[in-house]
């Protein structure tokens, strides 16, 4: 059976891969270049769309100078946001 992650953790996902590259003053081009990854990939994660492995987390957190479980926490700024 494919699993797949909660809605929640992609939101928190998202919504944190497109703050740290903003704070860090990148385009998603920028990022995509810096991951070796598709410009269309990072906005498919920034939009929800896609279910990236391990691999991926780890390249990007590496990218944003984050760690891993930061990606997949939210952040107080997001938490304000679902009040």
């Amino acid at each position: 059976m494919l699993r797949t992650p909660s809605s929640s953790i992609r939101a928190t996902l998202a919504k944190n891969v497109r703050s740290f590259r903003k704070d860090h003053g990148l385009s998603q081009e920028e990022l995509a270049d810096l991951c070796q990854l598709h410009r269309t990939y990072i906005g498919s994660v920034e939009r929800e769309e896609r279910n990236v492995s391990l691999s991926t987390l780890e390249v990007l957190a590496g990218a944003l100078g984050v760690s891993v479980p930061e990606l997949l926490t939210p952040r107080a700024e997001h938490e304000r946001d679902t009040l």
